[in-house]
């Protein structure tokens, strides 16, 4: 069986709808970092395991799979806006963005839907990502309805 290339594969996976969500820890200088992620999943209850998947690619990749400890932050219906800014090349992602700092250090965004508190479990190299795996310390839950991502589209309005 041959391999489907990267344009195919791309329009399949456009079709499964994804929440959006935004990665964080702090840096060497403990600033806030962060990016846009939809790549996220649970892995296991026992322990309470997730997964992310960065890009080799990623401005943040290295950061990101270097920290022991970050933050995942479920984006809220109207939080398009921080998807975006998170997404692009910004020297400042953080700038007029409310967050706070959880329990573990990692910056928390205001308004997330979901907010985990995570420590590095393990990470595994799959093709052109890294797996990040998190063991899940603590975390927060807000109102509101999901942001989501299909088809190359958003869904839960801008704010």
């Amino acid at each position: 069986m041959t391999q489907v290339d990267a344009a195919e594969f791309r329009r399949l996976c456009a079709r499964f709808a994804t929440g959006v969500m935004v990665v964080t820890a702090t840096d060497e200088g403990e600033n806030p970092i962060g990016m846009t992620a939809n790549s996220f999943a649970s892995v296991s209850l026992e322990p309470p395991l997730v997964s992310v998947n960065i890009d080799h690619q990623a401005e943040l990749h290295g950061s990101l799979v270097g920290t022991t400890r970050f933050g995942l932050n479920v984006l809220a219906n109207g939080q398009e806006f921080l998807s975006r800014q998170f997404a692009g090349p910004r020297e400042d992602r953080f700038r007029d963005v409310g967050y706070r700092l959880s329990p573990g250090g990692n910056p928390w965004l205001e308004g997330a839907l979901a907010s985990f508190d995570c420590i590095r479990y393990a990470s595994f190299e799959a093709g052109d990502h890294t797996i990040l795996v998190g063991s899940v310390k603590g975390g927060t839950v807000g109102p509101g309805e999901p942001l989501v991502f299909y088809d190359g589209r958003y869904f839960g309005g801008i704010a």
